[in-house]
């Protein structure tokens, strides 16, 4: 990995951005950089236009590109894409969607900044404009990680960096590939959240499980639920686990019993209980408090 991509670890897409479409030194020479950026916006035929292969976003939704369209068409593209040449061609280096957008618009040109960009810096800006500017579908956004990493050499901190998501998150997106494809593809279409899979990505026939979830609708947490049923030896552990919620819920049925009588009787009270049997202590300070505890057992008035 070169000094230079390094260095743009962790600073986003702006950053990148303005990496990608700064001036070289000979044009910053006959003028300033602001003038630079004005004159590099062009506006390249549509038709010239590529998609980007490093592009992780595998299906864009058709309602949000309509919509995007309708408003390019009433006031035209307001940002210009990022392009690199590419032959007699241009390849996206960001912008996909305003590309789309305008060709539903029916524009024959759109604005954009052609600059020379490499493969690395192209593929880190397709992946950081689609996380930041648009959630990429869960298996989508582990492409584009395990990309940049198989692909360019980036390890899993310097692409949580780049991102600015966490280590973690960038492991448990990477493990979500180890899924069988036809749960992948359940991910794609949002039949299942990431939550769904991580919870059944262990299981030993997590597409069946898959399915089950989708046609049922159950949460997260209920998959979790019926990913440990389906465990091997599942039948003990549910049951010791159900004993535990018992005796979790029992006790906390005494601490508010507890704070019940403390607060009748402004004193502190402990409960103990064994199945039908057990005690109730009455803890006092001073011998006014012991007198007004006889009074109330006693039935005297205080």
């Amino acid at each position: 990995m070169s000094e230079k991509r390094t260095s743009g670890l962790g600073r986003g897409l702006a950053a990148l951005l303005d990496e990608a479409v700064r001036p070289t030194s000979a044009q910053a020479g006959q003028q300033s950089s602001a003038d630079d950026r004005d004159r590099g916006v062009r506006e390249i035929e549509i038709g010239r236009i590529r998609p980007n292969p490093s592009q992780p976003r595998m299906h864009f939704d058709e309602e949000s590109i309509a919509e995007l369209a309708e408003s390019i068409a009433e006031r035209g593209v307001l940002q210009p894409i990022l392009l690199r040449p590419d032959g007699e061609y241009f390849q996206l280096v960001a912008g996909e969607r305003r590309w789309r957008a305008a060709q539903r618009a029916r524009l024959h040109a759109i604005p954009a900044i052609v600059r020379e960009i490499d493969d690395s810096t192209s593929a880190e800006i397709a992946l950081i404009e689609n996380v930041q500017r648009q959630d990429l579908n869960a298996v989508e956004e582990a492409e584009g990680y395990k990309q940049l990493i198989d692909r360019y050499g980036h390890k899993q901190d310097e692409v949580a960096k780049l991102v600015h998501k966490s280590r973690s998150h960038v492991a448990n997106l990477l493990r979500l590939l180890e899924l069988p494809s036809g749960v992948k593809e359940m991910l794609l279409r949002g039949d299942i959240s990431m939550g769904h899979a991580r919870a059944i990505a262990t299981s030993e026939d997590p597409e069946n499980l898959a399915r089950e979830i989708a046609d049922k609708g159950l949460s997260v947490r209920q998959a979790e639920v019926l990913a440990k049923q389906r465990r091997p030896g599942a039948g003990t552990s549910i049951a010791r686990a159900s004993a535990r919620r018992e005796r979790q819920a029992a006790d906390a049925d005494l601490a508010a019993l507890e704070r019940q009588l403390g607060d009748l009787l402004g004193l502190k009270v402990k409960v103990a209980s064994d199945g039908n049997r057990g005690a109730v202590t009455l803890h006092y300070s001073s011998l006014d408090q012991l007198d007004m505890i006889c009074q109330r057992l006693s039935g005297e008035s205080i």
